[in-house]
């Protein structure tokens, strides 16, 4: 990775910019589509709404929630408010009461952690919450990597929990990517025809390969 490369990856947010407990992904109607109204946000702050996410967060433990990639979002914004309210992984298992451990809540707190351009993904079913999981035990870049490899190069459940294991002993994530066969940066798209056209003169004309015009006219324009 060259030195405006790494500039520029430790600029893409990979960690919640949102305040915790809030909605944001859970209510927006072009993710969750109706769904959205029955949106549920946890404030930290409150001890009503702490309370609230206490029995969320135990209903959660006890539940099945399958496939429901949404309800298990709710479950993880729940986790992580909890935390916040009460200063520790412990006092939220406590709180939460039943056979909710602190394992349980620090695993889903992380997944609640995760940027916003991932969990979008989880909620549209793109990504396995169970998957995600795994991509919140890693931090920085490597959790993007993982995430976009999970997209783009169909690993499984326990394909990403050895990949987030392998960065978690040190190995870079590009490096545990392409070990495992995931040619990282090769994406397939789709151009509008006369775009195409002017690309592929381009690149003839600048002795370039179509794929450096474009990540040379992204690089502008993300800058």
């Amino acid at each position: 990775m060259t030195n405006d490369e790494h500039r520029r990856s430790q600029r893409v947010p990979a960690d919640r910019r949102e305040p915790v407990g809030e909605p944001v992904v859970r209510g927006d109607p072009a993710v969750t589509g109706e769904r959205a109204r029955e949106a549920v946000g946890f404030d930290p702050t409150d001890p009503e709404s702490v309370e609230e996410a206490a029995r969320t967060v135990r209903s959660f433990s006890e539940s099945s929630a399958g496939d429901d990639h949404v309800l298990m979002l709710r479950g993880a914004a729940a986790c992580a408010a909890l935390v916040r309210g009460v200063g520790s992984y412990k006092q939220a298992a406590e709180m939460a009461g039943g056979d909710v451990t602190v394992s349980f809540i620090r695993k889903w707190a992380r997944v609640h952690d995760l940027p916003q351009s991932v969990r979008r993904h989880v909620a549209r079913g793109h990504i396995a919450p169970t998957a995600a999981k795994h991509i919140a035990r890693v931090s920085g870049d490597a959790r993007l990597y993982l995430a976009w490899a999970t997209l783009d190069g169909d690993l499984t459940v326990r394909e990403v929990r050895r990949l987030a294991s392998e960065v978690n002993d040190g190995t870079s994530a590009v490096d545990a990517l392409t070990d495992h066969g995931v040619d990282v940066g090769s994406l397939s798209v789709s151009l509008p025809p006369s775009v195409y056209l002017e690309l592929r003169r381009r690149a003839s004309l600048e002795d370039a390969e179509p794929g450096d015009v474009i990540a040379d006219a992204l690089t502008d324009y993300f800058d």
